[in-house]
């Protein structure tokens, strides 16, 4: 799982399940990568080229060593969106800042990845 295996967990957090979905920032771009749900935060493991950081708010794109990620709070979301078409199964996350960050399941069935976000 590269990076999102050397991420400790935090205090009373534990793992869900991980996917392997395409993520959409706010301000364009498609990244092909990981997504680990845990209870408390959503982290995503893609290979970013740097241009990707000024995509992403500052507080959500992480170094890890030499990885880099995104990591979004759960506390900090606040609308989780599903959206179907017959090619493409979205989960669409509104952040407080009224960022819409989008995970792309493809043909896959996108509910259990929703709702592993939505539980806490």
């Amino acid at each position: 799982m590269g990076a999102l295996d050397k991420i400790p967990l935090e205090a009373n957090e534990t793992k869900i399940d991980t996917w392997t979905v395409l993520y959409v920032p706010p301000k364009g771009g498609k990244y092909n990568g990981v997504l680990l749900v845990t209870n408390q935060r959503l982290l995503y493991d893609a290979k970013f080229d740097v241009s990707a950081k000024g995509l992403i708010e500052e507080a959500l794109f992480v170094k890890w060593g030499s990885e880099a990620l995104v990591v979004i709070p759960k506390a900090r979301i606040k609308n989780v969106e599903v959206k179907k078409s017959l090619f493409s199964k979205k989960v669409l996350l509104t952040l407080d800042n009224s960022e819409v960050h989008t995970f792309d399941y493809g043909m896959l069935n996108i509910d259990p990845v929703a709702a592993a976000i939505q539980k806490h």
